[in-house]
Parts: structure tokens; sequence; C-alpha cells
């Protein structure tokens, strides 16, 4: 892990906050110069702290009105089939999050498609015909409560 300070995690916070505010800006608002806050800014991307920026979309606006949880159990765990598995997931467009899990299923995806019809040839195309895969068990999102990608840095001990 880099070594962050209070500044460091102030910046961090603000980029995560609006990925489109200038340095002239983000310096103001913490007092600190913009050569200073430029530089900062650099190493906490260099570091792999800031991994990028993006624009947040709305899915429903854009006719995604299908979220997915699905639950993976697997019956083979050879690094041949794993791998098969990671490389067909990892070109799915319509998974969003794939996560190796412990508890009952090995994997837990996040799925997003148009409709109910497009999510179905989804789980038949492309979930079903997954390597070693013993069962398959989807839960759909009735209701978005809360949808969040700022980590909560600003409680952080240092």
């Amino acid at each position: 892990m880099a070594t962050l300070d209070k500044v460091d995690l102030a910046i961090a916070d603000r980029l995560q906050q609006d990925g489109r505010l200038s340095n002239a800006r983000l310096a103001e608002q913490l007092a600190l110069s913009e050569a200073s806050c430029w530089r900062r800014q650099k190493r906490l991307e260099e570091t792999g702290v800031i991994e990028g920026y993006k624009a947040v979309l709305n899915r429903r606006k854009l006719g995604i009105g299908v979220m997915a949880f699905v639950q993976i159990v697997c019956t083979q765990h050879s690094e041949e089939v794993t791998a098969a598995f990671e490389r067909i997931i990892q070109a799915s467009p319509n998974v969003i999050t794939c996560h190796n899990t412990t508890g009952e299923a090995d994997f837990l995806l996040q799925v997003v498609a148009k409709d109910l019809d497009d999510y179905s040839r989804f789980v038949e195309k492309v979930l079903r015909k997954l390597p070693g895969v013993l069962s398959i068990r989807s839960n759909l999102s009735l209701r978005e409560m809360k949808v969040m990608n700022k980590l909560p840095i600003t409680d952080m001990e240092l």
C-alpha cells in the first residue's frame, strides 16, 4: 500500500466525487499550491491509488433494465477450467462484476441485460456453457436501494 497522508486522502476523496475537477479548483479547495496538488495527484495515479477516471452512466436511461446477481457453484477447479471460465467471464460485457467467494457459491456475478428475454439469452448462451459449472442461481434485483462507487476514505485511520 502506498504511504498516504490526510492531504492525499482528501485529493482522492474529492476526485472520486468529481473526476472532472480541475487541478486549480482542487488545489483551491484544499488550500494547496497548484504545483503541489498536481504532483500529489500524479503520484496517486502512478502508484495505482487512482486507477482512472470515468463517467457514471444511468443504465436504465440506456435501456438496460435488468440487473441480476448470479451465484455459480463449480465442480471442477483445475487451472485449465478456471482459466477458461475466467476468459469467458472477462469477455462478456453483460458481467459487470465477478467475485470468487467463500460460502456456498464459488463465484458471485453482477449481470446486466436489456430485459428478461436478453437475460435469458445470456444465461443460455454464456452461463450454461461455462466449463465446470454445477449450478447457476440467479437473483433479480427488484429495486436498487443504494448504488455507490465511492470508497469511505475520509474516515480512514492513517
